[in-house]
């Protein structure tokens, strides 16, 4: 199919064509694209259902198409290449003349290159089996749920998306198409994943009513005036750009240096802030293993530097669970910002200095910690400590530490990660141990605490439904701005 490529209207008509055709059904069967129909190998779960199709022959290479190669998608290019599983087979980046961009373009100057990933679809959707999302927060969506229409295995980096709606339109989406998915949690294919899996089974962690989770190091809107009221004046956009690709579903903004290049992360409109930049890497087990969902209350209890278009200069919220089955109520803290730490217990390490203006934590003596980011669970009678990505738990105090230390079960060491377990999932070897149906409620987490910062206000959320009750326009943020013109579409695939 060949792209006519008309920007005002977002997405061409042969590919509206095939996004009506392979929506169709009659009656329980559906009309789908031919590689699924020659598929290799199914994937089932122990009832007998069907959790995967059209993976790759386990003797062959993944084809891979790239999106997003510059900054962190070249650096999810090499984790990839480094398997030895994948065969890249096209590159798209909205800037082909981009520095970074550049350096890979050097790498790998055979390869067909692309700046709109619907011209590249188009023109090589029968050489690709997976994709690689590694483009601003706001884009993973479109380029996501379009890959997956198409039968391709996708690899989004964190987090899942920028809005609530848009991830539970791919969680909804993996079920539907049935291909690999993955989320660029790295430390969830490491040690730390089994570690904490096997202490929650064997009831080392338990009864956890606390946890403080934190990112205290310097981010790129830190020191902004945050009195601003409209976004920067627009400047000329580059030659090698293409600044309306880019935008894809986001409203028009004029360029701004200011918004590319990983300053987008600073903006409402764009990125998820700290807490979508790191949470995923610190809340990473947690929300897994103790089964906390969806939250009904998020708070932002201390909001510095507030500016309705980008992130506050620091954040302390909490998100509040109900009880789950057994599980008691858990309220988890986070904290952003260069100089608000979270309170640690006494015995807690290196690192801490005592105060007196910090609350007793479950009856204990608190201090602060300046650590750069990590965790603190606090269970009934066990207390944990963390660090970021695949950092494994530790016991506190140290007396306490061995004590345990003989009751301690031992834990699945790995020897894989993120993206040999992606691409082994591609062949039908492995299952993601990240995939959609887990880090996209992870990620809605992310979402409604973004709109708490956003808002300033606290938001009531009813789990059930889906819903803020307590407030109209964050109500409404759920969804998100209306994409532009041209791209709605893309909301209608899963």
């Amino acid at each position: 199919m060949k792209v006519k490529n008309n920007k005002s209207n977002g997405i061409d008509n042969s590919r509206r064509k095939f996004i009506k055709e392979s929506a169709l059904t009659i009656g329980a069967i559906t009309i789908v694209p031919s590689h699924f129909l020659f598929a290799k190998k199914e994937i089932k779960d122990n009832k007998g259902q069907l959790i995967q199709k059209a993976v790759v022959a386990p003797s062959d290479k993944v084809n891979v198409a790239c999106v997003g190669i510059g900054h962190r998608g070249g650096e999810l290019m090499g984790d990839i290449y480094k398997t030895g599983h994948a065969n890249f087979v096209a590159l798209c980046d909205v800037d082909m003349g981009g520095p970074q961009t550049l350096k890979k373009l050097k790498e790998f100057p055979k390869l067909p290159r692309f700046k709109d990933f619907r011209e590249m679809f188009d023109k090589m959707d029968k050489e690709i089996d997976a994709v690689t999302v590694g483009t601003p927060d706001f884009s993973h969506f479109p380029i996501t749920i379009l890959a997956m229409s198409m039968g391709k295995h996708v690899y989004v980096e964190k987090p899942l998306t920028r809005t609530f709606h848009e991830s539970e339109l791919l969680i909804k989406a993996a079920k539907k198409f049935k291909v690999a998915t993955q989320m660029g949690n790295q430390g969830h294919c490491k040690d730390n994943y089994y570690q904490f899996k096997a202490w929650v089974e064997a009831g080392i962690i338990k009864d956890v009513t606390r946890i403080t989770a934190n990112m205290n190091g310097k981010r790129r809107w830190h020191g902004w005036d945050t009195s601003i009221t409209k976004f920067p004046k627009g400047q000329p956009i580059p030659e090698t750009m293409d600044w309306d690709t880019w935008l894809m579903t986001a409203e028009h903004h004029d360029y701004h240096k200011d918004l590319v290049n990983g300053q987008w992360r600073c903006w409402y409109d764009f990125g998820n802030g700290a807490l979508g930049d790191w949470g995923a890497h610190i809340w990473d087990g947690f929300h897994q293993f103790l089964e906390l969902g969806l939250p009904y209350e998020v708070d932002p209890v201390k909001i510095v530097g507030h500016n309705p278009l980008f992130y506050p200069q620091a954040s302390t919220i909490d998100f509040k669970f109900p009880k789950r089955g057994k599980k008691p109520p858990v309220t988890v803290t986070w904290y952003d910002g260069q100089d608000n730490y979270p309170p640690v217990p006494e015995g807690y390490g290196d690192g801490v200095q005592a105060s007196s203006n910090i609350p007793t934590i479950n009856g204990q003596k608190a201090q602060v910690s300046k650590i750069g980011a990590g965790k603190i669970i606090y269970g009934k009678d066990l207390t944990f400590k963390g660090a970021t990505h695949d950092s494994t738990l530790s016991i506190i105090p140290e007396d306490k530490a061995r004590d345990m230390a003989s009751k301690l079960p031992e834990y699945h060491k790995s020897t894989t990660n993120h993206a040999t377990n992606f691409l082994l999932a591609c062949k039908g070897e492995e299952e993601c141990l990240s995939p959609f149906e887990v880090a996209g409620p992870l990620s809605q987490v992310f979402t409604l605490g973004t709109m708490a910062q956003r808002l300033n206000t606290k938001l009531i959320f009813d789990r059930k439904k889906k819903k803020i009750t307590n407030n109209k326009l964050a109500n409404e943020l759920l969804m998100g701005t209306p994409p532009r013109k041209g791209w709605e579409e893309f909301y209608k695939l899963a």
